[in-house]
């Protein structure tokens, strides 16, 4: 399960309600959404789950600075929307929720990111928002929550280097998804 807000998520599930749910955590460090589309049937129609989330975007800006092998935001949309039009042909029934990509400022994004970090990642916020709109899907927002909760604070509490959460950060995805969760009453 690794140890972020899906750890969270399971804990907080799994002991309220003891074997009703079995998970999964199939995210993998650094991916852009290609590789998730690549990576589609086994790591996500194999398993035939029943309720899915996602949370990419970072990596598909990030890797254009290291390496120059980002997903643009019109490419980043697109193939978005072929995974998500493909899991739904393959299971209807699958409820998906998708999670907004998010940034702050931090000892990985500073250098870059009034001019390069936080306008492309809001390209892919809003193309995730777009996504999940499209299929009528759960759309969780995170950009204004990290926002709000670190004004005035050290972004560093929540976030690592302005991309990777700490503790506090799973915290908070955990809660919004949970959330979101609740309200597909499954």
């Amino acid at each position: 399960m690794g140890c972020g807000y899906p750890t969270v998520v399971s804990a907080i599930l799994g002991s309220r309600e003891p074997f009703r749910y079995r998970f999964e955590n199939r995210g993998i460090g650094g991916d852009r959404v290609v590789d998730l589309y690549a990576r589609m049937k086994r790591d996500m129609l194999n398993l035939q789950p029943d309720v899915m989330s996602i949370l990419i975007g970072v990596n598909d800006v990030w890797h254009d600075l290291s390496g120059k092998n980002g997903v643009s935001a019109p490419k980043f949309e697109k193939v978005y929307g072929m995974l998500i039009e493909e899991l739904l042909e393959e299971r209807p029934e699958l409820k998906i929720m998708i999670l907004e990509p998010f940034v702050l400022r931090g000892s990985a994004t500073e250098a870059h990111y009034e001019d390069f970090f936080r306008p492309e990642v809001e390209k892919r916020a809003l193309a995730a928002k777009n996504t999940a709109k499209r299929f009528d899907l759960t759309f969780i927002p995170l950009q204004e929550l990290f926002d709000r909760v670190s004004q005035g604070n050290k972004e560093d509490y929540w976030l690592v280097d302005g991309v990777h959460p700490k503790a506090p950060g799973h915290g908070l995805i955990a809660g919004e998804w949970l959330k979101a969760f609740e309200r597909l009453h499954v």
